[in-house]
C-alpha cells in the first residue's frame, strides 16, 4: 500500500499492542526497514523468556495510545455508529466520515 502511494516507511517505528508480539510479526516488519514497537507479552509464562530484550518504548506507545485509541474513543459517541444501524457498507461508511468531519470540526475551530 505505501509503495503504492509512493511514501518511504524505512526507518519508521511501528507500534502495535502486545498481542502481536511474536517473532514473525517483529521479522516481517523489521525486513520491511520499519522499527517494531511492540511490548513483550508473557503470555502465562513462569519463567522469563531467554535471549536478548526486545527494543521497546513506552513513551511512544503511550502516544499511540493518546492519539488512535481517543479518535476511536470519539467515535463511539455517535451511537449510530456504535450500533452499526445500517446494512449499507457504503451508508455506514459515509456516516463514518460525517462523524470524522463532526469531530475535525470541533478541535480545529
Amino acid at each position: 500500500m505505501a509503495r503504492a502511494i509512493g511514501a518511504d516507511l524505512h526507518g519508521s517505528i511501528v507500534s502495535l499492542d502486545g498481542i502481536y508480539d511474536c517473532r514473525a510479526n517483529r521479522k516481517a516488519i523489521f525486513n520491511r526497514g520499519m522499527t517494531p514497537n511492540i511490548p513483550e507479552n508473557p503470555r502465562g509464562r513462569k519463567i522469563p523468556k531467554r535471549g536478548r530484550k526486545q527494543r521497546y518504548d513506552p513513551a511512544i506507545f503511550e502516544e499511540r495510545f493518546r492519539t488512535i485509541e481517543r479518535v476511536f474513543a470519539w467515535e463511539d459517541k455517535f451511537r449510530r455508529l456504535l450500533l452499526r444501524f445500517e446494512r449499507i457498507s457504503d451508508v455506514h461508511y459515509a456516516f463514518k466520515t460525517l462523524a470524522y468531519t463532526m469531530i475535525n470540526l470541533r478541535h480545529y475551530c
